[in-house]
């Protein structure tokens, strides 16, 4: 009975946005959940997958290794509480590998093992049109003859029929666009959510004599904390999306929005363990965007601007943490010293 009431309770606590753990005071279990302390920067793609390829000639893989380079190098900088690991420092996919498939893969592992409480990946975008846009005009009229009936029926007729021009000019398509993964497919993260947190966090101990450690719940129960801890995960990769692109918005890029996405099995977004955020950080296909993305200048002001909208994220959580402390230590609100 108890047993049963203990799990509800846990499941209680994860809808009010507090983690129990064992062996730590209230105040420690309060900030658990809104704390920052590891970063995980993932440059997209890697040789051989080069990604995009732009207007001239630029490789997606280069301007998201230099961009997620100077983002790191940002948070290390100036919050150097907080670890900031990335998934690859050199041209090639992680790890070693050779194909995209088990690198993205790999890419989430490696966020999950080391415990990462956000995950920010970093891309370059492309129209799929090769670059150009294609239009179609009516540049006059020509008549055309056509027949109906048959035999001794059979009539002639002619009629004006347009003479189309299609042409082509460079691609317009222009901006940044950050992807979260869709809460429609909010199934497809919870079981990395609950396969991925820690024995502390959806666990039970195991009180019969022949074992004392710590398990993860193989039950209802876990299921429904697992789903409420994605909602949540859901909720803080949003609010860091509109932060990103806000920031972007800032600069005078234009902003295409925070996007929910859920095809083509993005393992960045559903396998991570975690918030995270897929940045599209502009067109390398229009070629005014490409040069802007392969400068020094453009990728700087890119970088800051997710860097930015991190530390704003950051603060918001340190906000609620506060608030938590406090409406559990009324003596701190009171200045009551006992």
């Amino acid at each position: 009975m108890w047993k049963k009431v203990s799990k509800y309770f846990l499941i209680g606590l994860l809808i009010l946005g507090i983690t129990p753990s064992h062996g730590q005071d209230n105040n420690s279990n309060a900030h658990k959940g809104t704390q920052l302390k590891t970063i995980i920067v993932d440059p997209g793609h890697g040789y051989p997958d080069k990604g995009t390829k732009g207007k001239n000639g630029s490789n997606e893989s280069d301007i998201a290794l230099a961009i997620g380079t100077k983002l790191a190098q940002k948070l290390r900088d100036s919050v150097p509480d907080i670890k900031v690991l990335m998934t690859r420092t050199d041209e090639n996919l992680p790890n070693g590998l050779t194909s995209p498939g088990p690198a993205n893969r790999w890419r989430a592992k490696f966020a999950n093992d080391n415990h990462g409480d956000l995950f920010v990946s970093i891309h370059v975008n492309d129209d799929g049109r090769n670059g150009v846009d294609w239009h179609s005009e009516v540049v006059g009229h020509e008549t055309k003859v056509y027949y109906t009936g048959k035999g001794k029926r059979k009539k002639k007729h002619t009629r004006l029929v347009p003479i189309i021009r299609r042409y082509s000019t460079p691609s317009g398509v222009v901006g940044t666009e950050t992807y979260v993964w869709a809460m429609n497919n909010n199934d497809g993260k919870t079981q990395f959510v609950r396969d991925n947190n820690t024995p502390s966090e959806f666990a039970e101990k195991d009180t019969t004599a022949d074992s004392t450690e710590e398990k993860y719940f193989d039950s209802p129960e876990a299921k429904i904390a697992a789903s409420i801890r994605t909602r949540k995960y859901f909720e803080k990769s949003l609010l860091l999306g509109s932060f990103i692109q806000s920031n972007f918005a800032a600069q005078g890029r234009v902003d295409r929005g925070v996007r929910q996405r859920d095809w083509e099995r993005i393992w960045v977004l559903q396998a991570t363990a975690m918030p995270s955020v897929l940045v599209e950080t502009g067109y390398s296909c229009n070629e005014g965007e490409e040069e802007y993305l392969t400068s020094e200048a453009g990728q700087e002001q890119v970088a800051s601007a997710v860097f930015r909208a991190i530390v704003q994220y950051k603060n918001v959580l340190a906000e609620r943490a506060s608030r938590i402390s406090s409406s559990n230590n009324p003596d701190s609100v009171t200045g009551n010293p006992n």
